[in-house]
């Protein structure tokens, strides 16, 4: 159950993102769900442990952990971005 949670609120954050990065349109859903995926994963590890707050893989999906695992879910979609295209956008 908590893994069907987690891809349900990864799509949404992610979807979030590519609305923020300007690209949802130009990438389908299934992109969406995994940079929110791996964005969030990335950010309950990488920024967690420096801002602390809670984990949104760990189960905790407080407003600190979902506004982290956004932060890391944009922060994804201009990585992939700037390989992409070159640009940040």
């Amino acid at each position: 159950m908590g893994l069907i949670i987690l891809i349900i609120v990864g799509g949404i954050l992610g979807w979030l993102a590519g609305i923020v990065m300007r690209t949802d349109g130009q990438q389908g859903v299934l992109l969406n769900v995994v940079v929110g995926i791996v964005g969030a994963v990335l950010a309950g590890f990488i920024l967690n442990p420096l801002i602390g707050g809670g984990n949104i893989v760990s189960g905790d999906f407080s407003a600190s952990a979902l506004l982290i695992s956004f932060i890391g879910a944009v922060v994804l979609l201009a990585i992939v971005n700037l390989v992409r295209r070159g640009s940040v956008r």
